[in-house]
């Protein structure tokens, strides 16, 4: 049996072996045009690499091509990202929505006086926040004591009456609304403060903390509003088309008190008139804020 194995085996050797030749005619003149002498190895390995190359043609085909979402497994994948991602972009746009609502809410909150909204805390939900655990170390122990050291030498030094511009400089004046200084301090003009143009309706702010001590109209300067601050200081906002806050009410730096206008007999456009008193004296704001 071993032996009649063997031969058979040689035999099959023998035939892969074994070369035929392919001759291709011309069917009209009988003439010889190809000839190919091959043998059946060769023949099963130029099939086997033709069909490998077939198979990563089709595979490419698959996978740099739109023909990928054929398959069922592509398809639901790229699906599941994409509605993940149109639901990050959905989140994201109520956000922005509810920002700018609050935002309008807001404008109208000002000009009726009532309290405004504070949204800064309105955070994107499609975010993954991990909590943050801050502990102090020693650089931060060291600047802490350097600032409340300045700080102390600030109060002290604005305490002191011998040195008032020094402290004066260093309190922080808001700016009362963004815009261009059009009429400067002239003391000897009998101009006590500076005009200031900005956007319609836009609104006037506390240039510092303090409590409203007048809040009313005059027909020369129509309606003002006054603010009695710390350190002998006073500040006064005119020509404004409504007031925000009343007599009494306490009011914080940067705080919304009225809305810029042009009332008044002296007023020639719509602007504010800015005054800033000092130990009973008018001081040119130029000098404390940058217009």
């Amino acid at each position: 049996m071993a032996l009649i194995s063997k031969e058979k085996k040689e035999k099959i050797v023998q035939k892969l072996k074994n070369k035929y030749q392919l001759t291709i005619y011309n069917k009209n003149t009988l003439e010889q045009v190809l000839t190919f002498s091959l043998t059946r190895l060769n023949v099963f390995a130029y099939v086997g690499v033709f069909s490998i190359l077939i198979a990563f043609m089709v595979g490419a085909l698959f996978v740099y091509s739109p023909l990928g979402l054929l398959i069922p497994a592509q398809q639901n994948s790229k699906l599941s990202r994409q509605l993940v991602s149109n639901a990050y972009k959905l989140d994201s746009l109520r956000n922005a929505i509810s920002i700018r609502d609050k935002y309008f809410e807001n404008i109208q909150n000002i000009m009726h006086g009532r309290k405004l909204d504070n949204f800064e805390t309105t955070y994107d939900t499609s975010l993954r926040h991990q909590k943050l655990e801050f502990t102090r170390s020693k650089h931060d122990s060291v600047l802490r004591k350097q600032i409340e050291m300045e700080e102390q030498q600030n109060l002290s030094v604005i305490g002191d009456p011998a040195s008032r511009s020094t402290s004066l400089k260093n309190l922080h004046f808001f700016m009362p609304v963004k815009g261009i200084v059009t009429n400067k301090f002239d003391i000897e003009g009998g101009h006590a403060g500076i005009d200031i143009v900005s956007e319609p309706n836009e609104p006037v702010l506390a240039t510092l903390e303090g409590t409203v001590t007048i809040a009313t109209w005059s027909l020369t300067t129509g309606y003002i509003i006054q603010v009695q601050h710390a350190h002998n200081l006073i500040s006064m906002y005119k020509h404004n088309s409504s007031l925000l806050k009343k007599e009494g009410d306490h009011v914080t730096a940067g705080e919304p008190i009225a809305i810029i206008g042009n009332t008044g007999e002296l007023s020639t456009g719509p602007h504010l008139h800015f005054e800033v008193w000092y130990n009973g004296s008018p001081i040119n704001p130029e000098d404390y804020i940058a217009f």
